[in-house]
């Protein structure tokens, strides 16, 4: 390549900048975005299809979950009990979780510095800090890029409950489809209005896409683009039979009770039927583990929607052979403090907490990383975000060595991490 052809890439980003870029800069600067995507490829064999990511919004008390601290001095009230899987022990209200165990990877050992909700969450959702200079994409977003069917009826991305972490520097065709109505119904808004048949519906699409048009001449391409993209998604969705999966009233009244009767529970089961469907990425929230106060009465309310719904996912997906395509993936933002606060609560503690993982290529059974008596601090086998990322593309079959590209700084997918070796298969 020429100094004509290259643009001059010592003008571009002079030669200080060349040197701090490394390889995957001056290959990011020197070719187009779709060889950028490429330039780092060697993706691992897939061993799941498709994520389904249990969001534990608000920061969940490890010590009262996952990690129980039966007589120390700040263990709380619960006691612990013991699992099918040998050497595993989880909260006494997670007795159904407990006769699953044999299939989830539990990481006791997850360590991070962000211990504010909305740094955590990012954190916990992109394997990134958050940076002035780029927005990052969340994991459901980054499996809808890398893994996502740009023609199916479905969207790649589901997020039911809340709204996730979206496309970031990938773009608005990532982020994920919202849905936070009452579970196992159908989408609201799929059919056009009772007075609008279908040809003057799609008249009236038509009409949009000029529109755009005329907007993309006066500058707006990437807009109008983006505009255009997302109707023809929604036009797909609304055609297709496949919007059956959020509808759950065909399920016997036997497996619907057993995912628990709340919203969560349902959603569950939702995100079952989506994967069943095709879906690549699934997103269900449980909000409500921010318990500065009145902690273990929260915390228990709360177990008992995670554990019925949990394990019944875990059942189900195993019962119809979709378990070992599938991943499961368990967690919060960060975990809780052992101290007691005066208000009977427990408040953020980033330095150490438990993620659960169960599924697609993970080695169901382990316990991997311990925590000091108190569960303050990390005493073994520290693992990081960028590492739990690292394994869940590995997982998914996603190289996480690639490079993107935000404005014209590379950004590579995985931010330092490796492989969680122990969990894997």
């Amino acid at each position: 390549m020429s100094r004509k052809e290259s643009g001059c890439l010592d003008c571009r980003l002079g030669r200080r900048g060349v040197l701090k870029l490394g390889l995957a800069g001056i290959v990011g600067a020197l070719l187009p975005d779709a060889l950028v995507r490429s330039a780092f490829a060697g993706a691992p064999p897939a061993k799941a299809h498709s994520l389904i990511v249990l969001w534990l919004a608000g920061g969940p008390s490890h010590i009262d979950t996952f990690d129980p601290k039966p007589g120390a001095r700040t263990g709380g009230p619960f006691k612990a009990i013991p699992t099918a899987a040998a050497g595993l022990s989880l909260s006494e209200h997670f007795p159904q979780l407990a006769e699953q165990a044999r299939q989830v990877a539990l990481v006791r050992s997850m360590t991070s510095n962000e211990g504010s909700h909305g740094r955590g969450t990012y954190y916990l959702h992109t394997g990134y800090v958050p940076t002035p200079t780029a927005r990052h994409p969340g994991l459901g977003a980054i499996v809808s890029k890398e893994v996502g069917d740009a023609k199916s009826a479905l969207p790649n991305f589901i997020s039911l409950g809340g709204p996730s972490v979206g496309g970031g520097l990938l773009g608005q065709d990532y982020s994920p489809f919202i849905v936070q109505a009452k579970p196992g119904k159908p989408v609201e808004f799929l059919a056009p209005p009772k007075d609008v048949d279908p040809a003057r519906f799609d008249a009236r699409l038509k009409l949009s896409a000029r529109m755009d048009e005329a907007f993309a001449r006066a500058g707006g391409v990437e807009d109008a683009r983006t505009h255009q993209a997302l109707f023809a998604r929604a036009r797909r969705l609304m055609d297709s039979p496949l919007t059956r999966a959020f509808v759950t009233d065909d399920e016997p009244a036997a497996v619907q009770a057993a995912y628990g009767q709340s919203d969560f529970g349902q959603r569950c089961l939702v995100a079952r039927r989506l994967v069943e469907a095709g879906v690549r990425a699934v997103e269900v929230t449980l909000g409500g583990w921010d318990t500065h106060q009145d902690n273990f009465t929260r915390t228990k309310d709360l177990m008992g929607q995670l554990d019925p719904a949990f394990a019944s996912l875990l059942k189900d997906l195993a019962a119809r052979d979709l378990l070992s395509k599938t991943l499961v993936l368990c967690l919060g933002e960060f975990g809780r403090g052992p101290d007691i606060n005066p208000r009977d609560g427990r408040d953020h503690h980033p330095k150490a907490f438990s993620v659960a993982l169960a599924g697609g290529g993970t080695r169901g059974g382990v316990v991997l990383g311990s925590t000091d008596a108190e569960g303050r601090a990390v005493t073994s086998r520290p693992v990081t975000v960028p590492e739990l990322f690292a394994t869940v593309c590995a997982l998914m079959g996603i190289d996480g060595k690639k490079v993107y590209m935000a404005g014209d700084r590379p950004v590579p997918l995985v931010n330092k991490g490796r492989t969680i070796a122990e969990i894997v298969v």
